[in-house]
C-alpha cells in the first residue's frame, strides 16, 4: 500500500529540500575542524527549514501554521548568516554563497506568501485556498 504525504508534492517543501542539499554539499568543503563547529551550526538550521514547514503546514490552527513557518523562515536566516561567515574564512566562494542567496530567496518569498495568507485569513480577508 503506497501512502501520500501531502507535503511531498508542495513546491516550498521541495525547495527546502534542495536547498538542505545544497548546503550539505557545500559543508563538504569546510575543514575537518569545522565539523562539530560550523557544520554543526548549519546542519541544525537548514535541517529546521523544511521540517518546521512540514510540521507548520500539518497543524490545524492558522496560528500555530505561522509561528512553524515564521521558524522556518528563522532557521532560513541562521544559515545565511553561517554561510557568510564561511564565505569570510575562505570555506566556500562568493559565487557559492549567491547561489545559496538566490534560492533562499525564492523560497523566503513563498514562506512569507504562505504566511500573508494566514494572517489575512486570519482577518477574514479574501483569500485563496492554502
Amino acid at each position: 500500500m503506497e501512502v501520500k504525504l501531502f507535503y511531498k508534492n508542495l513546491k516550498v517543501y521541495q525547495d527546502a529540500k534542495g536547498l538542505v542539499n545544497d548546503v550539505y554539499k557545500l559543508m563538504k568543503k569546510f575543514p575537518a575542524e569545522e565539523r562539530f563547529g560550523l557544520c554543526d551550526q548549519l546542519r541544525r538550521a537548514i535541517i529546521s527549514v523544511p521540517s518546521n514547514i512540514v510540521e507548520g503546514l500539518s497543524r490545524q490552527s492558522d496560528k500555530e501554521k505561522h509561528n512553524f513557518l515564521n521558524i522556518a523562515y528563522g532557521s532560513l536566516m541562521e544559515t545565511l548568516c553561517q554561510l557568510d561567515i564561511a564565505t569570510d574564512l575562505g570555506y566556500i566562494t562568493e559565487e557559492e554563497l549567491k547561489d545559496v542567496e538566490l534560492r533562499a530567496v525564492d523560497l523566503i518569498r513563498m514562506l512569507k506568501g504562505i504566511m500573508r495568507k494566514l494572517d489575512c485569513r486570519a482577518k477574514s480577508c479574501r483569500t485563496v485556498e492554502l
